[in-house]
């Protein structure tokens, strides 16, 4: 009886084992195929990461690469930029030297009016604002004139301004200064003739203050458009306005208007382009005016004209603190 059992118990546990074995090698297959399929799945992903990688690192590369080639192009600009107002600077520079050379000198101003100065800033290198000075017969001419614009647009009409003043006085005899002015309107506006130049819109012209001065006589004729000239006699003084007429935009040739004033020893003479008034600055920011600006003539009149010259330049400079110039500036003063 025994025997048996023992018998069936070595049977039975003969048949767990294979069932285990069965089992596990099941298992084992099973597991086989899952652990290939998790490396298919891995070797699968990890190729898309290594082609995401690359195509991100070749994406960043072309980028790095644009970027450097768009900081050359820039550098490369930025020379040419650097060269072209190298050269634009120089060429200014050389008109200034040539509208110097076309503008009278202090000297010989005073060689007519010894005591006399010009203060004269031009916003950029060249000048929109010019004067002139020029004699026929008895009588002395001297001119102040703001040109449409300032830089070298400016600079351009001031050149054709002189010219055909010389040209009105010592050329054509014209000496009234009335008729000066009408003789500037029509020459200005054949210059620039719009049938011409019908593409181009120009209302390009000048406010200009003259005076033709008789050092004998002691008289002054004077004519201006926008252009009001002061006169200081005993510590008071007189502003004559001058016409509201453009020279250059005269369509109806409207006449200008002749102020003959008689002058004595010891009247100062000014003319100023509207630069100094127009000027910002003070606490407020705001244009010095003209108020202001016939107050400090008033106050400066007795000094030489080196002098007077000084305080309007540290006045300037005191009144602008931190702003820019924002137009030229031009003031003659003269006495007979």
């Amino acid at each position: 009886m025994m025997m048996q059992f023992e018998y069936i118990s070595v049977l039975i546990f003969s048949e767990l084992s294979l069932s285990t074995k069965v089992y596990s090698f099941v298992f084992l297959e099973i597991f086989k195929q899952f652990a290939f399929a998790f490396e298919i799945l891995f070797l699968v992903l990890f190729s898309i990461l290594v082609v995401i990688l690359i195509n991100r690192y070749r994406a960043t590369s072309k980028l790095l690469e644009e970027k450097n080639h768009a900081f050359k192009m820039i550098e490369h600009q930025h020379a040419m930029l650097a060269q072209r107002e190298k050269d634009i600077t120089d060429s200014l520079i050389y008109a200034q030297r040539i509208q110097e050379a076309r503008l009278p000198s202090e000297k010989y101003f005073r060689n007519h009016f010894p005591t006399s100065f010009i203060f004269f800033k031009p916003k950029d290198i060249v000048s929109g604002d010019f004067y002139w000075i020029g004699e026929k017969d008895q009588w002395v001419y001297v001119v102040a004139a703001d040109c449409t614009g300032h830089g070298a647009s400016g600079a351009l009409m001031s050149m054709i301004g002189m010219d055909l003043i010389e040209k009105a006085i010592t050329e054509y005899n014209i000496t009234t200064p009335s008729k000066i002015l009408a003789y500037l309107d029509e020459s200005v506006k054949k210059t620039f003739d719009h049938e011409k130049n019908f593409d181009a819109i120009i209302r390009d012209g000048m406010d200009i203050g003259l005076c033709a001065i008789n050092k004998k006589e002691r008289k002054v004729i004077y004519s201006g458009t926008f252009f009001p000239l002061y006169i200081i006699s005993d510590n008071s003084l007189t502003q004559i306005k001058g016409d509201r007429i453009i020279v250059g935009t005269n369509p109806d040739k409207t006449p200008y208007t002749d102020h003959e004033i008689d002058v004595k020893d010891g009247d100062i003479l000014y003319l100023s382009s509207d630069g100094y008034p127009d000027q910002f600055g003070g606490t407020d920011n705001k244009k010095f005016m003209y108020r202001r600006f016939r107050y400090l003539l008033l106050n400066i009149h007795k000094f030489d004209g080196e002098d007077q010259k000084s305080v309007l330049d540290e006045n300037l400079k005191s009144w602008m603190g931190v702003n820019q110039q924002v137009d030229d500036i031009m003031i003659i003063g003269f006495k007979l």
